[in-house]
């Protein structure tokens, strides 16, 4: 096996579990082929491709079944390949309409990894790691939930029902107004000076697991439970790389596209989609935003 398909297969299944799956292993290093499907050979390679194609449906699976999941996947594939070649569908129009769609997703694919995922290496990311370190407070940082309402009433009555026992994740699911309802209250980790004082002094002032009495601020009344506090810094350079390489294989692209649209003529001719279009550029602006200071936030974490 080479080493990408290693690498691949460590990453599928997580942590030290290659035993879960020796055999198969075994299968792939004779002839590179994990198994065939009326003849057809299923290589590691294509194994590993697979795995790239369906990132998002194998992070739902247990690490240790996530290669036999995307085995499992193809094997499907190539069974109702082959019944499609039996049927004649080869010839068909919307088989050569899907190939010319696929052929730029192939060619796209093979560019990154031959022209944009070489660059990223791991004396850049480590230099990219320092770069952002640099920028990172060492003072406290808490993570925190909230549940934000209008009324010292209402807080207090949240109050009493945490007394009692709730939970605090469905109560602010259920009443806080703010969008972090969404995710149970949860603020994530910041510092002293990245909220309002009194919010601040109301936080700093718990111990880890203990909820505050009604905080009262400019945008309304809060009930505060402190999930945990740091003393501040970057994290670990092995535990963050990941995120960085990411960001920085995301930011590689948009810079080569970014370069082949100033040379390259794109024009649309439906009016109504140019305006369109261009709200579609106003809102990848902003998730880009978002998605950078979240990337930001992760690294101080």
């Amino acid at each position: 096996m080479n080493l990408r398909t290693i690498t691949l297969f460590a990453a599928l299944v997580g942590g030290g579990a290659l035993a879960g799956y020796a055999s198969a292993q075994q299968a792939a290093e004779e002839g590179n082929v994990a198994v065939t499907v009326n003849g057809h050979k299923i290589t590691a390679a294509e194994v590993s491709l697979a795995a790239d194609d369906i990132l998002p449906q194998i992070g739902e699976i247990p690490p240790n079944l996530r290669y036999a999941f995307v085995v499992e996947y193809l094997v499907e594939r190539h069974l109702l390949a082959q019944e499609a070649v039996r049927e004649k569908l080869i010839e068909s129009d919307e088989y050569k309409k899907r190939i010319r769609f696929y052929q730029a997703k192939a060619l796209r694919d093979a560019l990154f990894a031959k022209n944009i995922v070489p660059k990223i290496t791991e004396e850049v990311i480590k230099a990219e790691y320092e770069k952002q370190k640099a920028k990172i407070p060492a003072e406290p940082r808490a993570r925190a939930r909230h549940i934000l309402v209008g009324t010292e009433a209402e807080a207090k009555d949240i109050a009493d029902r945490l007394g009692k026992g709730a939970n605090f994740e469905e109560l602010a699911k259920k009443y806080s107004t703010d969008g972090s309802k969404d995710f149970g209250g949860d603020l994530g980790y910041f510092t002293e000076a990245e909220m309002v004082p009194a919010f601040s002094k109301a936080v700093f002032a718990l111990k880890k697991g203990e909820t505050s009495g009604p905080v009262k601020t400019d945008y309304g009344w809060h009930i505060i439970k402190l999930e945990d506090l740091q003393q501040g810094g970057a994290q670990p350079y092995e535990r963050v790389k990941e995120a960085i390489k990411l960001v920085l294989l995301r930011k590689a692209v948009q810079d080569k596209v970014r370069k082949l649209r100033e040379t390259g003529k794109i024009d649309i001719l439906d009016p109504d989609l140019v305006k369109l279009q261009n709200q579609v550029r106003e809102q990848q602006k902003k998730l880009l935003k978002k998605q950078e200071q979240g990337s930001g936030k992760s690294d101080k974490q």
